[in-house]
């Protein structure tokens, strides 16, 4: 029996939680083949079998679990495999012979190519499920693309292994299931499947009834539609995308006439009540319990300053163009405030230390944090070495950086070991705000949007381009006179930009 315990996966981490687990409790597994998926407070990654056996799960999905304590058990041979066929074979009677049968030949089903356009498919509905034996020719899923829903059929008589899961996205030629191919399956069937094959399309027109599909099921979900108030019209009771968009305007009209016969009405505007609830994933229920840490284990304080924006808007205006054309990326104002940081951190390297116990540590390098939104919450990757990079090496960083965050793509080591960290609230419309620190870092610089205001120069009422910019620092490293000094640093760099060119 091999005991699988949480490996260690990163330096800070102490704890990870249970995300999903792809195999059951009492499943056969291969060596090596994926089991479950792993996250922390920083990515998600994949857990294998050290062996191949029968799986014992410890710990279920959504617990917790610290680095080295045991989640599963994966018992040698495949003694389970037969017991668990035992009962079925019992109920279906054709027992005996379906085992003495078995050939051991494995029949792979993949992706089939549905369409010239057509890159990747959803598994819609399984209509049979793991461990259930199939005939040739018989449907055993609902396949969908982004065009048209088909149906898969058994390309031999034997035992279904799903692979893959309902809701799960694959390219043409991924890996389905597999079907250990039985002998004599299509003769010991045929006999007694002309009367259960009613029942089995039955079953499985009862299985697909009251099942969204994913399209369906996303409109239901924001309009807190339940499944079952849905009559689907797809392919044995299938709710499609039409049967839930016609759902929400028939729910819409008929709900405040039932509140209407029951109660008198409280609100005569009209507007809908509607409200629904889901589970908080892992990874925000990590990011709540590290923000909350935060603000009680830091003495966090906030500083602001105002920034000129046109000298910087002038430059970026006059090259930007030039810069794409040799480049192949885009001057945006990420490396103008990455470069400027670098050199304020430089001379003030309080503000780019942490404490690590009765310790500071001052770095001679900045690795520079940058906050970035993606549906699944904030993560922070990080540009390494960012005081000896180019503008333009930065800027393509930057996008990198960003679109591994949004696919959900960032490892942990791209993620770890930032020194000082920049959020930018301006894309999102924010005018001034305290950012949060990113620890064990000691300051955090968040960026705003550009409004024109109008400022006095040289005696002289003008409009500018402003931006507010706010620096949050640990007062237990950063001093008043260091954290003012460096952000007033900043704001003369990015209002001479020439300064950061020469770096004086």
């Amino acid at each position: 029996m091999a005991q699988v315990k949480v490996p260690t996966v990163g330096e800070s981490i102490t704890e990870v939680t249970i995300a999903n687990w792809l195999k059951k409790d009492g499943d056969v597994v291969k060596m090596d083949e994926v089991i479950a998926e792993l996250e922390s407070d920083k990515a998600t990654f994949e857990l294998t079998a050290p062996n191949a056996g029968t799986l014992k799960i410890i710990k279920q999905a959504g617990e917790t679990a610290a680095i080295g304590e045991l989640i599963c058990e994966v018992t040698e041979g495949a003694g389970a495999a037969p017991k668990k066929e035992e009962p079925k074979k019992e109920e279906s009677k054709p027992a005996a012979k379906a085992e003495s049968k078995a050939t051991g030949g494995v029949k792979e089903m993949k992706v089939p190519a549905v369409g010239e356009s057509i890159t990747e498919v959803t598994i819609s509905t399984w209509l049979k499920k793991d461990g259930d034996t199939v005939a040739l020719d018989e449907i055993i899923a609902e396949v969908e693309s982004d065009k048209a829903t088909f149906e898969l059929p058994a390309e031999a008589n034997g035992i279904l292994r799903i692979v893959a899961k309902e809701k799960e996205t694959l390219p043409i030629g991924g890996l389905i299931c597999r079907i250990e191919i039985t002998e004599g399956g299509a003769a010991t069937s045929k006999p007694k499947t002309e009367a259960p094959k009613e029942e089995s399309k039955s079953s499985d027109k009862n299985y697909a009834a009251g099942h969204p599909s994913p399209a369906a099921g996303k409109i239901l979900d924001e309009k807190g539609i339940k499944s079952s108030e849905v009559a689907g019209s797809g392919v044995g009771g299938r709710i499609t995308k039409e049967d839930a968009e016609k759902a929400q305007k028939s729910a819409a009209k008929t709900e405040p006439a039932k509140t209407a016969a029951s109660t008198p009405p409280v609100i005569t505007s009209g507007g809908s009540r509607d409200k629904r609830s889901e589970k908080m994933t892992s990874l925000r229920k990590t990011i709540a319990k590290r923000l909350v840490s935060v603000k009680n284990e830091t003495a966090m304080l906030t500083t602001f300053n105002e920034v000129d924006m046109k000298p910087l808007m002038d430059l970026r205006s006059k090259y930007k163009d030039k810069f794409k054309e040799k480049y192949g990326v885009g001057l945006g104002f990420m490396s103008f405030f990455t470069k400027a940081v670098c050199i304020a951190l430089k001379e003030w390297p309080a503000v780019n230390a942490q404490i690590n116990g009765d310790e500071i540590i001052y770095h001679q390098y900045c690795d520079v944090s940058i906050a970035v939104s993606t549906p699944r919450g904030l993560v922070v990757p990080v540009i390494r070495n960012a005081e000896s990079l180019t503008f333009d090496q930065i800027e393509a960083e930057v996008v990198r950086l960003a679109t591994r965050g949004r696919d959900g793509k960032l490892s942990i080591d791209e993620m770890q070991g930032g020194t000082f960290s920049i959020t930018n609230g301006g894309v999102f419309g924010s005018m001034m705000s305290t950012p949060i620190l990113n620890p064990p870092q000691s300051a955090i610089l968040g960026m705003h949007n550009i409004v024109e205001r109008p400022v006095v120069k040289d005696g002289q009422i003008v409009i500018r381009p402003i931006m507010y910019l706010a620096l949050s620092y640990d007062h237990r490293i950063v001093d008043g006179r260091e954290s003012v000094s460096f952000l007033v640093r900043v704001k003369e760099l990015l209002e001479d930009p020439s300064r950061l060119i020469l770096g004086v």
